[in-house]
């Protein structure tokens, strides 16, 4: 059932505009049934327009429904749901070196690039005093139950996330999330046991009170549980 509720998370967008042109049709039709009604001479021709009036309310209220199902599972269901269903699939070394190879900072770094555009520190999108991860650090191997710092702090604040993803993936799934600013303290915890050993991304999420969001911070961390 997890994997239906990230399905219906990661397709959020395209479910809102599929349910609101599905939603436009419908009233269109309440409308044109309306004027039936409104404009019927016979009584059984009234009673006709009626009942097809009274069907397409009731697709307006089942697509209303849609929607608010829709948005319920993404706000409250998703962020709640364990990581454990995430396979790491190590595409990248990021930690290894030798004497003619990068740094364990600097293939951090390389391995962010490609699809993060990571900064010059290791890290993509992170802004100190707004939206940060500063403990685990980029590059390195956490293990056990990981305590997560930072901070995710904006106007207008409505909640933070943090994901995860396998390296060379791009499903993210949801660890933990709250609904209080933080300023360089604890953000939560990450029980890294549910997981396969190997290379993960690690990303802040963090959403406004109007539903927009702050670009992310990203790192990339690796996981060596015994």
């Amino acid at each position: 059932m997890s994997s239906l509720y990230r399905l219906l998370d990661t397709y959020e967008p395209l479910i809102y505009i599929g349910l609101t042109i599905w939603g436009l049709f419908v009233a269109r039709g309440m409308y044109q049934t309306w004027r039936e009604w409104r404009d019927s001479v016979y009584s059984l021709e009234r009673e006709f327009a009626l009942q097809k009036l009274i069907r397409r309310t009731v697709y307006g209220m089942f697509i209303l429904g849609f929607i608010f199902v829709e948005f319920f599972i993404s706000t409250f269901i998703v962020p709640t749901l364990p990581a454990s269903d995430i396979v790491s699939t190590p595409t990248l070394d990021l930690l290894a070196a030798s004497a003619n190879t990068l740094s364990p900072g600097e293939l951090t770094q390389a391995a962010l690039l490609p699809a993060t555009q990571a900064a010059p520190n290791g890290m993509s999108g992170c802004v100190p005093e707004t939206i940060m991860i500063t403990a685990p650090k980029p590059g390195e191997e956490v293990r056990g139950t990981v305590v997560l710092n930072g901070t995710a702090s904006i106007p207008n604040f409505g909640f933070y996330k943090y994901e995860i993803s396998s390296i060379g993936s791009n499903v993210w799934a949801t660890v933990s999330a709250g609904d209080k600013p933080v300023k360089n303290n604890k953000l939560g915890d990450w029980d890294t046991t549910t997981l396969a050993n190997g290379d993960y991304f690690l990303q802040l999420v963090l959403i406004d009170n109007i539903g927009i969001t702050v670009e992310p911070c990203v790192i990339a961390v690796r996981v060596t549980n015994p």
